[in-house]
């Protein structure tokens, strides 16, 4: 039988991601100074105010306020009449040194085994699929695409009414055989000046932002919400306090895969919550690049302080052309989970994250990130051969 599936993505000036846009900006600039710093920054935002918290260990000195204030304004709320200005909210920050206790597991030379263990315990799970050309679920790349047009709409089309915060949200109808074959429902919010009419915004909306990115898949049927309360003009952290890694369905697969419950932002890539994430959907997207699958989810789990995985565990339910245990084979043949050769592999030391605080962390391919390239896929293919 036919269902529909829907996702959700906010821009980059929703309180949640300007928040993890500030923990990913002091750790780019971290990295940026010293590759081997360890970061775990959380960002708080309200009205009139930033809390920035957590551990850091680096060689560098990163001015914390000042990454802060100029990650706000680069969102855009460099205005007081927008109800939040990177020059006039206050900055608080408490940042302590890394725990003794977790460098015993991180560092290899404190290691009893003499390698980088995993920074945590923890599952995190990596999917792909063939319904994008990125091998993204439909739905989430939609959405994706609606917040970024809005965004490209706000800063780029002279629409000066538009401000920072918004979301959009796409429900897919899927036919029998289990392919997207029309959008059933789309919803776009964005905040807005006072003093545009809600016809107006309806208007350009739908103009400017759902017919250039949803066209093709939008009929006489499809259900459009645009700012459905009528009145969006008190946004951003007035309008809701944001939080570092609240948005976590948001940053991978809109709900279409399952999740370990780890968020990204502010974590450098010793913590697996990030950098085993980016492999999993690495080795998820070579399976099905690599025509093994049409639909792959990965899982790893990692104790704290020992490199290797306590298991990885493939499922392509049942649109696998081998079984799925030969696959797992496979996989751990082709690609070392060791965090250090994560790292290495993915070159996850270098400052990149701010870029992926907001649209999402995965197929990303627009970002030439590593972890959406497939170059193991001959590999992999001998590796089940």
């Amino acid at each position: 039988m036919s269902h529909f599936f829907t996702s959700e993505s906010v821009t980059e000036g929703h309180p949640d991601k300007l928040c993890d846009q500030i923990s990913d900006a002091i750790l780019d600039e971290a990295l940026r100074q010293d590759k081997n710093a360890h970061v775990a920054c959380e960002c708080l935002a309200t009205t009139g105010l930033v809390v920035v918290a957590g551990e850091m260990r680096t060689r560098g000195y990163i001015p914390i306020a000042e990454v802060a204030r100029r990650t706000i304004e680069e969102i855009g709320y460099d205005d007081a009449v927008y109800g939040f200005d990177h020059n006039a909210c206050a900055v608080v920050v408490s940042v302590g040194e890394q725990s003794l206790d977790i460098q015993m597991g991180v560092d290899s030379d404190k290691n009893k085994k003499h390698e980088q263990g995993a920074g945590d315990q923890g599952l995190m799970f990596g999917f792909a699929c063939d319904e994008t050309k990125e091998l993204m679920p439909l739905p989430i790349s939609l959405a994706h695409r609606l917040t970024k047009k809005l965004s490209d709409v706000r800063k780029k089309n002279g629409l000066k009414y538009l401000r920072p915060d918004g979301k959009s949200q796409v429900t897919v109808q899927y036919g029998d055989n289990g392919e997207p074959e029309r959008i059933e429902c789309i919803v776009v919010s964005t905040q807005h000046a006072d003093t545009v009419s809600h016809a107006q915004i309806c208007k350009d909306i739908r103009k400017h932002v759902i017919e250039p990115v949803c066209g093709d898949l939008m009929d006489g049927k499809t259900k459009i919400h645009i700012n459905p309360t009528g009145r969006f003009v008190i946004g951003g952290p007035p309008g809701d306090c944001g939080l570092t890694g609240r948005k976590i369905i948001v940053d991978t697969y809109g709900g279409y895969s399952r999740h370990g419950g780890g968020a990204f932002s502010g974590k450098d890539p010793s913590k697996v919550d990030r950098s085993a994430a980016y492999a999993a959907r690495w080795i998820a997207k070579h399976v099905v690049k690599a025509k093994l699958a049409r639909k792959c989810e990965v899982q790893v789990a990692y104790a704290i302080g020992i490199a290797a995985p306590v298991s990885v565990h493939c499922e392509t339910f049942g649109t696998g052309i081998v079984s799925d245990r030969k696959l797992e084979k496979a996989i751990t043949e082709v690609f070392d989970l060791r965090p250090a050769a994560i790292i290495r592999d993915l070159d996850l030391l270098k400052p990149q994250y701010r870029k992926l605080a907001a649209y999402g962390h995965m197929g990303r391919e627009d970002l030439g990130v590593a972890w959406e390239k497939c170059d193991r896929v001959a590999a992999l293919l001998k590796a089940v051969k």
